[in-house]
């Protein structure tokens, strides 16, 4: 339990006071248990939904807006401040070492910004398009950010660490990849056994997959390989990514 603590802990707002040890078990206990955390968020995100599909009979945009701003709110921004910092950083079209700089600065550029805002209004968008179909949304809601985090371990574990510091060098100095590999596929596959159409799972996966394939390329190119920031960066690109797939496929 010691991992979904320690996940809980470092990647979400929850004020866990206690303190966990963070030898290589535990972190990497704690990134198999990552994906849940987006699970939970999900699981959250769907009790607003049920209550503003059933009781309040809320507008599909204030329904999206929310489910947006619930997500968010409880990653406590994490992940949107590694998307802007990453949009910064990349379209400095600098040397990796001066992007490190840039990743580390705390203020917010001109291209942070206009990622973050694409970012949100995208976000609000794809899943206001899906609250409009008036389907059941409790699978989506939760999947979508558990196979985000599933798929962020893989990248995680296979790139090597683009700095010698930071929070993200820590962890991935301690993390044990093989195990970490393992089970995010066994996460990813897992809504082939769950989920039908088939069709429509098997989509999905291919998006993962390809995704994965294409953001270790672009990380090793453009940053020698990963950071916390990235991979703040990959889970909220992979989310709106997902939304949008399953937007085309209904």
């Amino acid at each position: 339990m010691n991992g979904l603590w320690l996940a809980f802990q470092f990647f979400t707002v929850f004020p866990i006071k206690k303190e966990y040890p963070l030898g290589k078990k535990e972190i990497t206990m704690m990134y198999c248990a990552l994906p849940f955390i987006g699970a939970f968020i999900g699981a959250i995100n769907y009790g607003f939904y049920f209550i503003s599909n059933n009781y309040f009979g809320f507008s599909p945009l204030f329904t999206a807006i929310v489910l947006v701003a619930i997500g968010f709110g409880l990653t406590g921004g994490l992940h949107l401040d590694g998307w802007a910092d990453t949009a910064d950083a990349f379209f400095s079209y600098q040397a990796p070492e001066k992007r490190f700089e840039i990743l580390e600065d705390p203020r917010l550029g001109a291209f942070g910004t206009m990622a973050l805002i694409l970012l949100i209004l995208m976000k609000i968008a794809v899943i206001y398009e899906v609250v409009m179909q008036e389907i059941e949304l409790v699978y989506f809601l939760i999947a979508v950010p558990f196979l985000a985090r599933a798929a962020l371990n893989i990248c995680f574990a296979t790139l090597p660490s683009a700095k010698k510091k930071g929070l993200g060098f820590f962890f991935k100095e301690r993390l044990m990849s093989r195990p970490v590999i393992m089970i995010s596929i066994f996460y990813m596959v897992m809504p082939l056994l769950i989920f039908k159409p088939y069709f429509f799972s098997i989509t999905l996966l291919i998006v993962l997959a390809g995704s994965i394939f294409i953001f270790r390329r672009w990380a090793l190119q453009n940053f020698k390989g990963m950071t916390g920031d990235l991979a703040g960066a990959f889970i909220e690109g992979m989310e709106v990514l997902l939304w949008f797939a399953i937007l085309l496929l209904l």
